[in-house]
């Protein structure tokens, strides 16, 4: 029990679905703690632009507590979770043991190489601010360095960039390098034949964007090669050792950059009954969220599968499944609390977008599918109105219009030299 003999309820992680909860909870009489190793929320969806250049780290994160000021039925912590004991009802954390009456696990997702080791060592992944900022730099080092490079080999080496995924994350990230070489390497690296800049989407599947539209998937495509990207679908990557990227196929890639977004896995906590996880390592859960080995656990998000003849894979692992989940267990949880009955999820899909560069993007909603430059300014707006923070959204506004005239982007910073 919490204060004032209030249902504590202890929440894992402050992404979509954690804080969607919580915002939920706010004047119920609930002792909500939020547990995080990050004191602020990453709107992941625009982790590349960080990566590439486009905006600052600070204008896609958001502080915790700023988040929850005023909610008095809230504490925040930053921790880690080492272990969690179901059969006490207690966490083990970096800061100690906490209790709790309920535990919702929002953990969310990391990169999954797969069981890849070598490929894990040496790619790089980008589902963290701090992983987008070491993108960043070694994009940015590996650019410098090709101007003093010795050889053409290794020149080669530095100005190939590799992009592993064609899904949102891979696109988007290949289209963002792409208006990179375009439009702001030639000014900034006068000296360099930007040429010699090859940027490559690999997919292992016959086609980019798997769950979208055959139209948008075609369309994704040609908007890339226009760009210049040369896309491999069909192709899987066999192995990487920092130097040389290797297909199933046999074709190698010379390359010193490849960034990893071919399949995430989820974030599960130490201590959970393994026979509770379904691929992807993530926690399977009941029409509730429950996760199904225990009674008063939960996972919402990326980290939840709910396994139903409608979604045999469970959701996509996307912000508006964990959004309207958090939304949904907070009325469950209540209603709980309160002995009435629980309602069961039902996800409303609002739709898919991806965008590939200035004025190209691809949306999907419901049966009508559309793109190009409508299509990107649907996609900026839809981004701009789910940042957290007003002032982020202004930030972010400001810096795509200046983008936008200017043909420039103003973050090439290499603040902290990236070393594997």
């Amino acid at each position: 029990m919490g204060l004032s003999g209030m249902k504590k309820i202890v929440i894992v992680g402050g992404g979509f679905g954690g804080i969607e909860l919580a915002k939920k909870l706010r004047n119920q009489h609930v002792d909500i703690t939020i547990l995080d190793k990050h004191n602020y929320h990453t709107f992941q969806p625009l982790l590349y632009q960080v990566a590439t250049g486009g905006l600052e780290a600070d204008s896609i994160a958001f502080p915790i507590r700023k988040i929850f000021k005023g909610q008095k039925n809230l504490k925040f912590r930053v921790t880690e979770v080492e272990k969690v004991i179901p059969a006490e009802n207690k966490l083990i954390t970096t800061i100690g043991i906490i209790t709790y009456d309920y535990l919702v696990i929002a953990t969310g997702s990391t990169s999954n190489f797969f069981g890849q080791t070598e490929i894990e060592q040496n790619a790089m992944p980008m589902k963290s601010i701090p992983e987008a900022l070491n993108l960043r730099s070694l994009i940015l080092q590996n650019l410098e360095a090709a101007l003093i490079a010795k050889n053409e080999e290794n020149e080669r080496k530095l100005l190939n960039f590799v992009i592993v995924g064609g899904g949102p994350t891979g696109v988007e990230t290949a289209g963002a390098i792409a208006e990179l070489k375009k439009h702001v390497l030639k000014n900034d690296y006068p000296e360099l034949d930007i040429q010699r800049v090859n940027i490559y989407l690999i997919e292992g599947s016959p086609e980019l964007l798997g769950p979208m539209s055959k139209q948008s998937q075609v369309k994704s495509q040609e908007f890339l090669e226009e760009l210049g990207v040369a896309v491999y679908t069909n192709a899987r990557v066999q192995s990487y050792d920092g130097n040389i990227l290797t297909l199933a196929d046999g074709r190698t890639i010379l390359s010193s950059t490849v960034i990893w977004s071919a399949g995430v896995k989820g974030v599960v906590l130490e201590g959970l009954n393994p026979d509770c996880t379904v691929r992807g390592n993530r926690l399977k859960v009941d029409l509730i969220n429950r996760v199904e080995c225990y009674q008063n656990v939960y996972a919402i998000g990326d980290v939840a599968a709910m396994i139903s003849e409608e979604t045999p894979n469970g959701h996509p692992g996307v912000a508006p499944v964990a959004i309207q989940q958090g939304k949904l267990l907070a009325k469950n949880l209540i209603n709980m609390i309160e002995g009435k009955g629980t309602s069961n999820f039902k996800y409303f899909d609002k739709g898919a977008m991806a965008t590939v560069g200035r004025n190209r993007a691809v949306v999907d909603i419901n049966k009508i599918h559309f793109q190009g430059v409508f299509a990107w300014f649907t996609w900026m707006f839809v981004h701009l109105m789910t940042l957290v923070g007003f002032r982020n959204k202004l930030v972010v506004f400001v810096n795509w219009v200046w983008s936008y005239f200017s043909y420039d982007r103003g973050t090439r910073l290499i603040i902290r030299p990236f070393k594997r």
